[in-house]
C-alpha cells in the first residue's frame, strides 16, 4: 500500500497536541538535515502559535540556504494542448468545458513559441498536454521534443504529462527528457474520485502508480505535487510525502521536485469555490515545511501566486518558479488571457522582471542545465546534494548562466544589476583555483562563449 488513508488521519489526530519539549526536540531533528517523519511533519503541520511558527520558518531558511544557497532555478511551462478527455470538475480543459477553444500546436507552431521564449531566455520548459489519446499521443510529444531540441537553444526539456506505460515512458526517456512530473491533485480516494467523474484520469489507482512506471522506464527524476484546496491541506502534505518516502524505500531516490500549486480560478471549471481554502499563511507554513520534512527535495512554485507570496517563499523552501507564464497552447504569441488558458495566472511579470526581482533579494537566477548534460541525476544527484556537494556546484554555474543572461538577453538594468551581484558573489569563493576557474569562464562570456559549466 502505497497511501495509508487512516495511518494518516491517526497521526494527525494524535499530533494535534504538542508539549514545548516535544516540539523543540522536533526542530532539533529538522535541524540535521536528514528529514522529519509523518508525525514529526503532522506536529508542525498542526501548530498555530506565532513563535512555534517563527522557529519553523528559521530553520526551513537555514536548511534552504545550507542546501541550495541562494540560486533559484527559472522555467517557463509550454502548452502543447489543451484538448482532454477528462472531466476534472477544477480544469479549465476538462471535457465538458464547451467554451474552451481547443487547440493543438502543429510542430512548426512549438517552434514558433519556443522561440519566443528563447529569445527571453529561457533555457529549461515544460511541456504540458491534456490528455488525448491522438492530440497529446507519445509520437506528438517525442516529436515535439527532437524539434525543439535541433531548432533552439532549450538546453532542457521536462515533461507533465498523463501517465504513461513502462514502455512509453522508455521512449520518453530516449527523447531526452529531464524531469517527468504528474500530480496525483488529491490523495484523498473519496474527493479524487468526486473531483474526476469521468476520463482515464478518474482511475486513481494507475495515476498513483506512474512513478513506479516511470522509474522502473529507467527515468532518472519525477516530479509530484498536489493542488492544494481539493482537500485538507494537512492530509494531502502527509500523503504526498508518504509518496516519497515510498519511493526513497523502493528505489532508493525520491522525487527530484515538489510542486505546490493551489487552486486557482479557471475559465469553464465546474466547481467555483474553493472547497478546502488555504490561506496565505497557512500556505507559508505548508512550504516551510517541506522544505523540512524533505530537505534535499526542489520545491517549485508557479505564477498561480502573488509576485509579494512568491517572494517570501523564495527564502523559504521554493528552489524553482516559472516566470513569463502562459497556461493556453499559442499563448506566448497571443499574449493576452484567452478562454484557452487552463487557470489564471496571478504573477504576469516578464522573465527579466522577475529575475530583476530575484537580485534584488541577493538571489541568483539560474538557468543551468548542467546536471543533466554531466550525468548528475537520480540517485547520483541526491548523493552528492545529501553530501553537501551538490550547493557549491549549483551557485558557481548560475553565476555562469547569469552572466550568459546578463550578456544575451537582459534589460540593461537588469544587466547592470547582475555584474554587481556576480562581483560579489564571486568574493565570497574561499578556493583561489576554482575563483580563477570561474573568473576565466566569466571572461569567455563577456567575449562571447555561450553554454559554459562545470
Amino acid at each position: 500500500m502505497i497511501i495509508n488513508e487512516h495511518e494518516i488521519n491517526k497521526i494527525l489526530e494524535e499530533s494535534a497536541k504538542c508539549t514545548p519539549e516535544e516540539f523543540t526536540r522536533i526542530i532539533e531533528a529538522g535541524r540535521l538535515g536528514k528529514g522529519l517523519s509523518l508525525s514529526e511533519t503532522a506536529v508542525l503541520l498542526n501548530t498555530t502559535e506565532a513563535e512555534r511558527l517563527e522557529e519553523i520558518f528559521s530553520l526551513a531558511r537555514e536548511l534552504k540556504d545550507r542546501i541550495y544557497g541562494k540560486r533559484i532555478v527559472l522555467f517557463a511551462p509550454l502548452y502543447l494542448t489543451n484538448k482532454c478527455v477528462n472531466n476534472c470538475l477544477y480544469c479549465g480543459f476538462r471535457a465538458e468545458n464547451k467554451e474552451l477553444n481547443r487547440r493543438t500546436l502543429t510542430i512548426d507552431e512549438i517552434i514558433e513559441e519556443v522561440k519566443l521564449l528563447e529569445g527571453q531566455g529561457h533555457k529549461r520548459l515544460l511541456l504540458v498536454a491534456g490528455e488525448h489519446p491522438v492530440d497529446s499521443r507519445l509520437e506528438y510529444i517525442t516529436e515535439a521534443i527532437e524539434k525543439i531540441y535541433e531548432n533552439c537553444d532549450i538546453r532542457r526539456l521536462n515533461i507533465n504529462s498523463a501517465p504513461m506505460e513502462t514502455g512509453e515512458f522508455a521512449k520518453l526517456k530516449a527523447a531526452g527528457i529531464g524531469t517527468y512530473q504528474c500530480f496525483q491533485e488529491t490523495y484523498h480516494k473519496e474527493t479524487y474520485k468526486k473531483m474526476h467523474p469521468s476520463g482515464k484520469k478518474s482511475d486513481y489507482e494507475y495515476r498513483l502508480t506512474v512513478m513506479d512506471r516511470a522509474i522502473e522506464a529507467g527515468i532518472d527524476d519525477v516530479g509530484m505535487g498536489v493542488l492544494f484546496g481539493l482537500y485538507d491541506y494537512r492530509f494531502d502534505a502527509l500523503a504526498l510525502l508518504q509518496h516519497a518516502a515510498y519511493l526513497e524505500e523502493k528505489y532508493k531516490c525520491g522525487p527530484h521536485t515538489i510542486s505546490v500549486p493551489r487552486l486557482r480560478p479557471a475559465p469553464g471549471a465546474h466547481i467555483e469555490e474553493v472547497q478546502y481554502p488555504i490561506s496565505d499563511e497557512e500556505f507559508i507554513k505548508l512550504v516551510a515545511i517541506i522544505r523540512i520534512a524533505v530537505p534535499y527535495t526542489g520545491i517549485i512554485l508557479s505564477t498561480r501566486e502573488s509576485q509579494a507570496l512568491r517572494e517570501t517563499l523564495l527564502s523559504l523552501g521554493v528552489s524553482q518558479i516559472s516566470a513569463g507564464s502562459s497556461t493556453s497552447p499559442g499563448g506566448y504569441k497571443e499574449t493576452k488571457h484567452s478562454v484557452s488558458d487552463q487557470f489564471y495566472t496571478n504573477d504576469n511579470r516578464s522573465l527579466d522582471e522577475v529575475s530583476a526581482s530575484i537580485i534584488s533579494l541577493g538571489m541568483v537566477p539560474s538557468f543551468c542545465t548542467a546536471c543533466y548534460r554531466v550525468g548528475r541525476t537520480g540517485e547520483d544527484f541526491m548523493r552528492l546534494v545529501k553530501a553537501g556537494k551538490m550547493k557549491n556546484i549549483c551557485r558557481y554555474n548560475a553565476l555562469l548562466t547569469l552572466k550568459e543572461y546578463g550578456e544575451t538577453y537582459a534589460s540593461n538594468s537588469t544587466r547592470e544589476s547582475a555584474a554587481e551581484l556576480i562581483d560579489i558573489l564571486m568574493e565570497e569563493i574561499d578556493d583561489p583555483r576554482l575563483k580563477e576557474q570561474i573568473k576565466i569562464k566569466l571572461e569567455k562570456i563577456q567575449k562571447g562563449e555561450r553554454d559554459l559549466y562545470i
